[in-house]
């Protein structure tokens, strides 16, 4: 298993988006317009101290960390995410299985109305993801100064 095939198969999970942030490939159960998040991430860099990290359900956590190859994730750790070595420490079966278990433990996370979102039919949901992000736009417009007349 290596970079691309991750990705392919993270993308194939309903609902995934991909950004590129903090210089990661980062995964997100919905997309974060309408309140997604994230589950995993993947460096896109190859010779890094890690190749990705992705979320644990709780009860998993210390067991996984006892894999050669597996260690609490930088800044993450307190939310339950392990960092991975490399692409050898999990098979491909063990990894998907991990990545499609991160995936379900946040999307059962998620707020109900972004858990409605994700069930809308597709044309549906893009639009609700164009006006999400539409929301977080600053306005170009001039803020209005009623009242308030310009100095001389």
């Amino acid at each position: 298993m290596g970079l691309q095939r991750t990705r392919e198969y993270l993308l194939s999970l309903p609902r995934v988006q991909e950004t590129l942030q903090w210089d990661l490939f980062v995964y997100w159960v919905g997309d974060k317009a309408v309140g997604g998040k994230m589950f995993a991430a993947l460096e896109p860099e190859p010779g890094q101290a890690q190749v990705m990290s992705f979320a644990v359900p709780p009860e998993h956590f210390h067991d996984l960390l006892e894999t050669d190859g597996v260690r609490p994730a930088p800044y993450l750790a307190r939310a339950h995410w392990v960092a991975v070595a490399d692409w050898t420490v999990f098979s491909e079966r063990e990894l998907h299985t991990h990545l499609h278990n991160a995936y379900q433990r946040v999307e059962e996370k998620l707020p109900p109305r972004t858990q409605r979102l994700l069930l809308l039919p597709d044309r549906e949901y893009r639009a609700a993801v164009r006006e999400g992000r539409g929301a977080h736009k600053p306005s170009s417009a001039r803020p209005k100064t009623k009242g308030i007349s310009p100095a001389t």
